[in-house]
Formats: C-alpha cells, structure tokens, sequence
C-alpha cells in the first residue's frame, strides 16, 4: 500500500503564481485556472494531469503506479 500525498503546489508557468492544493484521488486534473493571471493550464504533452505538469507531487494515480488515468492515453 502506497501512502499518498494529496497535496501539491502548483506553480502557473504564465505569471508564477503558487499556490497549494489538494489533488483528487478518483480523476485526474485536466484543467486549472491560475487565481491570479487566470491563464487556463493543461498538461504538457506526455502528462496525465496539471499536477504531474506543473505540480511538486504527481497525481495520486501517478504515485500508486496504475498509471495514467486518461482514457485518451
């Protein structure tokens, strides 16, 4: 059993911003809007979520090891 961390600090590539959140444990996060520069972030190409992109801590389907949890991918 894995111990996940749920937190993680999303850093907005536009402006700089931080900030932290919590991330879900049953999906992952596809879009994120910076609070403060409101630009709209996705992941880069090869990512599953904007936390595995732009975060300190990949997304909890990234941490258990099943993978991404895009049904595109």
């Amino acid at each position: 059993m894995v111990d996940l961390v749920l937190e993680s600090v999303i850093k907005c590539p536009n402006c700089g911003h931080e900030k932290k959140e919590i991330m879900p444990t049953d999906a992952c996060q596809y879009f994120y809007e910076c609070e403060f520069c409101h630009r709209l972030l996705k992941p880069k190409p090869g990512d599953c979520c904007v936390f595995c992109s732009f975060g300190t801590v990949a997304c909890p389907p990234i941490q258990q090891g099943s993978g991404c949890c895009d049904p595109g991918q």
